[in-house]
C-alpha cells in the first residue's frame, strides 16, 4: 500500500498526507488564491462593504458613530458572540448543525456562577466543573446524532432546550452576582483600549484557521462535510470526526460562557437564546468571504464585526431593538444564498 493512502479499516495517519490522499487532492480547506476580479470581489467584498457601512453611518451620525468609544464597544463587547460563532464552525464544516450552542454557552455561565458563588468553589475548580458540564453536553449531542442517528437539528434543539431549563432551575430564575474579581479582571482588563476578551477571540480565530487550513484534521472535517459516504469509503473515521466536532463546539461554547460571566460580572439564566441567530448569521455570512464557499474563521470574524457594526449604526439612528432581528434574519437569508452560489462557482471553476 502506498504511503498516504488510507486503508479501509482505519483512518489515515495524520502525518501521511500526499498527492494520493483524496482529501489533499480535493484541495482540503486550503484557499486557492486567484487574481480573477470576480473571485477577489467574492473574497473581499464584505471588507469593502464594511468600509462603506462605516462611512455611511459616520456621515449620518458623526458625533456618536465616529468615536473611539464606539469602536471600542463594537470590537470589545462581542467576544462572546465571536467565540460562539467560531465554535459553531466546527460542526458546520463537518456537515452537522448545533442548535444547542448558545444555550451551552448559557449553561456554562450558569455553572461557573453557581459553583463559584453559591457553592463557594474557588474560581479554577468552578471553571473546570463548568467545562466538564460542557463536555457532557457535547457528548450527549454526539451520542444522539452519531450513535443513535437522530438528525442534528432535532437532537441539538432538544439538548439545548433541556440545559436552558436546567439553568433556570439551578439559579432559581435569578441572576447570580458576586463572580470572582479575578475572572472579571481576566475578561475586562484592556490592552490598547480593547478588553482582553477581544484578543482571546482573535487567538481562537487564528488557532482554528491553522487547524482548518494547515492540518490533516481540518481537511478531514471539510471532506466529511462535503461527502460523508465518500469520506467513509476513503477510510476516514467519519463518525469519530462528527462526534469530535460536536464535542469541540460544546467546549468552545462553554468557554464563551466563562467569558460571559467575566464580562457581565454575573451569571444570568436567560442570556443564551439571543446569541443563536447572530451566531448562525455570522457563520453563514463568513462563508461568503475570504474563502468563499467554505466555513472559514477569518471570514466569520469579519462577518461578526460587520453585522455588529450595522446593528450599532442603526441603533444610533434611533431604531428600536426589533432592528436586530430584522437585520440578522435578513443577513442569514442572504448569506445562505450567496454562500450557495459561491460554492457552486467554486465547484465549477475547480
Amino acid at each position: 500500500m502506498r504511503k498516504g493512502v488510507p486503508s479501509a479499516g482505519a483512518g489515515p495517519a495524520l502525518g501521511e498526507i500526499d498527492a494520493a490522499d483524496p482529501v489533499a487532492r480535493s484541495g482540503g480547506a486550503r484557499p486557492s488564491w486567484s487574481l480573477d476580479p470576480l473571485g477577489l470581489l467574492e473574497r473581499y467584498g464584505i471588507l469593502a462593504l464594511w468600509v462603506i457601512v462605516i462611512v455611511v453611518f459616520g456621515l449620518l451620525t458623526p458625533s456618536t458613530f465616529l468615536t473611539f468609544a464606539n469602536f471600542q464597544t463594537i470590537l470589545g463587547t462581542q467576544a462572546v458572540l465571536l467565540f460562539i460563532t467560531l465554535g459553531l464552525l466546527i460542526p458546520l464544516t463537518a456537515g452537522e448543525f448545533d442548535l444547542s450552542v448558545a444555550n451551552t454557552m448559557n449553561f456554562g455561565a450558569v455553572m461557573v456562577g453557581y459553583l463559584n458563588v453559591n457553592a463557594g468553589w474557588p474560581l479554577l475548580p468552578a471553571i473546570t466543573g463548568a467545562l466538564a458540564c460542557g463536555l457532557l453536553v457535547g457528548a450527549a449531542n454526539a451520542l444522539l446524532v452519531v450513535t443513535v442517528g437522530v438528525p442534528s437539528l432535532v437532537a441539538t434543539l432538544g439538548t439545548g432546550t433541556l440545559i436552558y431549563g436546567l439553568g433556570y432551575g439551578i439559579t432559581n430564575s435569578t441572576t447570580i452576582g458576586g463572580i470572582s474579581q479575578n475572572l472579571i479582571n481576566a475578561s475586562t482588563s484592556q490592552v490598547i483600549g480593547l478588553p482582553l476578551t477581544f484578543f482571546y477571540g482573535i487567538a481562537l480565530c487564528a488557532i482554528l484557521w491553522y487547524v482548518f487550513d494547515f492540518t490533516p484534521l481540518g481537511r478531514y472535517l471539510v471532506f466529511v462535510g462535503e461527502g460523508r459516504e465518500v469520506a467513509r469509503l476513503s477510510g476516514l473515521r467519519v463518525d469519530a470526526i462528527r462526534a469530535g466536532a460536536l464535542i469541540a463546539c460544546a467546549l468552545v461554547a462553554t468557554i464563551a460562557g466563562v467569558l460571559q460571566d467575566g464580562v457581565v460580572g454575573a451569571a444570568t439564566p436567560d442570556a443564551g437564546p439571543s446569541y443563536l441567530l447572530p451566531a448562525f448569521a455570522g457563520a453563514f455570512l463568513g462563508q461568503t468571504a475570504i474563502n468563499p464557499g467554505r466555513f472559514n474563521p477569518w471570514g466569520t470574524t469579519v462577518a461578526v464585526y460587520f453585522l455588529v457594526t450595522g446593528i450599532t449604526g442603526l441603533e444610533l439612528l434611533g431604531q428600536g431593538g426589533w432592528v436586530q432581528d430584522v437585520f440578522y434574519g435578513g443577513s442569514l437569508i442572504l448569506a445562505v444564498t450567496f454562500g450557495r452560489l459561491a460554492a457552486k462557482r467554486r465547484a465549477a471553476t475547480g
